[in-house]
């Protein structure tokens, strides 16, 4: 690459289609030509860490895979990771009631009376949605003090987990958290930055995940509720639907999903039945039923 062309760095129409369905193809996640400039500098980042001279020799480095951290890190650049705590809260005002009560009533019949209740949160950034489901749980719910609760939390960027497993955040990730909590399960860090204490991190089991990726998602069964929140608004209606068939796969007969507000489960799939609950819909595995 060289110094005018590191100053001018941008895709020809060629590139960009190929870069996009090799990512499509990896990911599910598909760019519109409007994204163009978003595209563009960040696999400029990962042409200049790779220190490969050009996007050719990157690309094709990349599809070869002999260096599968070049994925990973174009993943990390390419995946939006806005979250806070707190976030879209009135959906785990319906986790607390209706939902963890008819899920402990129809584990008592599967003979599980105190659990486990596992509860998935996908895609989960940097924690921000699996913490704030564990302090609602401590806080808000009786049953926790003898009811077994799983919290697993998954993500297709591997730096985001990293922050997530430290737990430490800035001012603007923190703004709806109590006061009272906010001094209860964190410690100041510096300036302006918490971390949330150790018991709440261990309470969390993190996953590296992709979604569209049906053979890796074998691996996650039997989750009683799930969060896959303001995800599936950047799928394509094929990837919207495999993501939607390998969600029902990882979730026990009766299971409750939840999606983001801007998001409907109906316009992509018919295997889950909606529920319309006191705060919102939420989308169920009907039971019995069998992928």
């Amino acid at each position: 690459m060289t110094s005018a062309a590191a100053q001018e760095f941008r895709l020809s129409t060629a590139e960009f289609e190929r870069f996009r369905e090799y990512f499509y193809k990896r990911t599910g996640i598909q760019f519109t030509t409007g994204k163009r400039y978003f595209v563009d500098k960040r696999i400029e980042a990962c042409v200049r860490a790779s220190g490969h001279h050009n996007f050719t020799a990157w690309f094709s480095s990349l599809r070869v895979g002999d260096r599968p951290e070049l994925l990973q890190e174009l993943t990390n650049q390419l995946t939006v990771n806005e979250t806070y705590f707190m976030r879209e809260d009135y959906q785990f005002d319906a986790l607390l009631n209706p939902v963890l009560p008819q899920v402990l009533a129809a584990a008592a019949q599967a003979g599980r009376p105190n659990g486990p209740i596992r509860i998935l949160s996908l895609p989960c950034s940097t924690g921000e949605e699996p913490f704030s489901i564990a302090m609602r749980l401590l806080e808000e719910w009786p049953p926790i003090s003898h009811v077994d609760v799983e919290i697993h939390a998954a993500d297709i960027d591997s730096d985001v987990l990293d922050r997530a497993r430290h737990g430490s955040y800035g001012e603007r990730s923190l703004q709806r958290v109590p006061k009272p909590w906010l001094a209860k399960y964190f410690h100041a860090v510096g300036a302006g930055r918490f971390q949330i204490d150790q018991g709440i991190r261990d309470a969390v089991t993190f996953h590296r995940m992709n979604v569209c990726d049906t053979p890796s998602m074998r691996a996650f069964t039997d989750f009683d509720v799930v969060f896959c929140r303001n995800v599936l608004i950047y799928f394509d209606e094929l990837s919207s639907r495999r993501a939607a068939e390998n969600l029902f796969g990882a979730m026990r007969p009766g299971g409750y999903l939840f999606l983001g507000h801007a998001e409907s489960m109906s316009r992509i799939s018919p295997i889950f039945t909606p529920h319309r609950l006191p705060q919102g819909i939420a989308y169920q595995r009907p039971m019995g039923a069998r992928q």
